[in-house]
């Protein structure tokens, strides 16, 4: 039953988590959102104490079920090794733990955290390499099945479904998404739980409770009959059926050893060990009287994956009623990059985002977008080619589960300053092509952009806008709605710190 309830769990768990990742209507949060909340780390980064005591007092009574169950990255592996599982019967072997490296990623986590280096947290979270794989090589098919659904659904007059964009976020961290996908799912396929017992931080850290936990597999040395079923179907190499040991700190109590024991010496008990362990000693004399058909040891190898391919997916040209071509907008480089309302400031998105791809795949305006840069690699920022930061919209706090953006009301989103807009008026129409536009000013939400004469001498020349920064927010409607082609006349440059205005 163990084994049973382990897998109904992790199906049931797995499946939700990734429905809540690839959905982009933001629907699902509403009641799948708790499932980003209890992972371990975002749970640490937005000091939830609760979901921390419990994560830990569940690792303090059971063991690293965390890891076999509401981990998406640890199911994720479960699912893989599942599958080779079917091929090759008996493929794993015991290895020692390596202590060193598991101990040396948690401490470069840690620094990381402290210092804020968010590109290397976020390649060793594993909720945020799940998240990323997700957003990135998943979410893109399942809106392509949506399209497909909302095409069959136009041609019956139904507006069950709408046609949504297709598109690349940011190639830097797509490439990112598929080189995690093929190394973990190598490692998963070849070894098993490479990957969480020797990368993962957040592993080692609930192994280190778990090597106290109450309910542990223990051996029953009067059924063992040195089989060595146990060691050969745990996918995390921790059983040592020779000396009858397991090492609880890898342990992720998924129950394939008591599955397969036909004996009953393993069991999943509370409590002291029932039997004394034989010591090492005696197991190797009694293997010098075996019959020389001895398991031989087998390398445990680490490996890494070939470099994917980026594709590059084609849109549809736009056009203007049939006739030409619509230009698309080129993002202008700005100085500082503009962090979502909520973050407060540049460096608090940086201590605090695991880069999980939640709030860019969420986002309804298609603003959010991973960033290319470094310092901040794979963390939101926000740029307005394909639409703006509408002032009604505060998705992207709601679904954080970080803290990294904090929620905030409508009506407190309204008076955060993320930016400033600048004019560029060389690029404006006015000047260009000697019309009168005013785009920006008539949909500015909050009046920042005024539009003067051209020629302060010449009342009558074409007018060009000037900015407010004191009222304006840098919610990029300005940037996006200008009719400017490549480069909008008008962008928003991005504030360090948010303030209220």
């Amino acid at each position: 039953m163990l084994k049973k309830t382990r897998r109904f769990l992790a199906v049931v768990f797995f499946a939700l988590i990734t429905l809540m990742l690839l959905d982009f209507t933001g629907t699902l949060h509403t009641w799948l959102g708790w499932m980003a909340k209890v992972q371990f780390l975002p749970a640490v980064l937005a000091v939830n104490v609760v979901v921390i005591a419990i994560l830990v007092l569940l690792s303090l009574v059971f063991g690293r079920i965390y890891c076999s169950v509401i981990c998406p990255l640890g199911v994720f592996q479960d699912i893989v090794s599942w599958v080779h599982g079917k091929r090759k019967k008996n493929r794993f072997s015991y290895s020692p733990a390596v202590s060193w490296l598991r101990y040396l990623m948690l401490a470069v986590m840690v620094v990381a955290i402290i210092v804020g280096i968010g590109a290397l947290v976020a390649l060793l979270a594993p909720y945020s390499t799940f998240g990323r794989i997700a957003q990135n090589l998943l979410q893109p098919l399942w809106m392509l099945g949506n399209n497909i659904l909302a095409g069959i659904a136009e041609r019956m007059d139904s507006y069950t479904f709408y046609h949504v964009d297709v598109w690349i976020k940011s190639i830097t961290t797509f490439v990112i998404a598929i080189a995690s996908f093929l190394i973990i799912g190598y490692l998963a396929w070849r070894h098993g739980r490479t990957w969480c017992n020797t990368i993962c931080p957040v592993g080692t850290v609930l192994g280190f409770f778990a090597r106290f936990s109450w309910f542990k597999v223990r051996f029953n040395d009067d059924k063992c009959k040195q089989c060595g079923l146990c060691s050969k179907n745990c996918k995390a190499a921790c059983i040592d059926y020779k000396t009858m040991t397991v090492d609880y700190s890898r342990c992720v109590v998924c129950g394939n050893c008591v599955d397969k024991c036909s004996f009953g010496a393993l069991t999943y008990a509370p409590g002291p060990m029932v039997t004394t362990k034989k010591k090492k000693e005696d197991v190797a004399a009694e293997l010098k009287q075996d019959d020389g058909v001895g398991e031989g040891r087998r390398a445990f190898l680490l490996a890494t994956a070939a470099a994917a391919t980026t594709v590059l997916a084609q849109e549809k040209k736009k056009v203007d009623g049939g006739l030409a071509v619509i230009e698309e907008k080129v993002a202008p480089e700005r100085q500082t990059p503009i962090t979502p309302p909520g973050s407060w400031s540049a460096n608090n998105m940086a201590r605090r985002c695991t880069a999980c791809q939640l709030c860019v795949s969420k986002c309804p305006n298609q603003v959010l977008r991973p960033s290319s840069e470094l310092s901040t690699l794979m963390q939101p920022v926000m740029s307005y080619e394909r639409g703006y930061c509408r002032p009604e919209c505060v998705t992207c706090s709601e679904v954080c589960p970080t803290g990294a953006i904090q929620p905030i009301t409508q009506a407190e989103k309204s008076a955060i300053q993320i930016g400033h807009a600048v004019p560029i008026h060389k690029n404006c129409v006015a000047i260009t092509d000697g019309v009168d536009c005013g785009n920006c000013a008539r949909h500015c939400p909050t009046g920042a952009i005024e539009m003067v004469p051209s020629d302060p001498e010449d009342e009558e020349s074409v007018t060009v806008p000037v900015v407010n920064e004191e009222k304006c927010i840098g919610c990029g409607a300005c940037e996006n709605l200008c009719p400017a082609r490549p480069f909008s006349a008008i962008f928003v440059e991005g504030h360090e710190a948010h303030r209220t205005i």
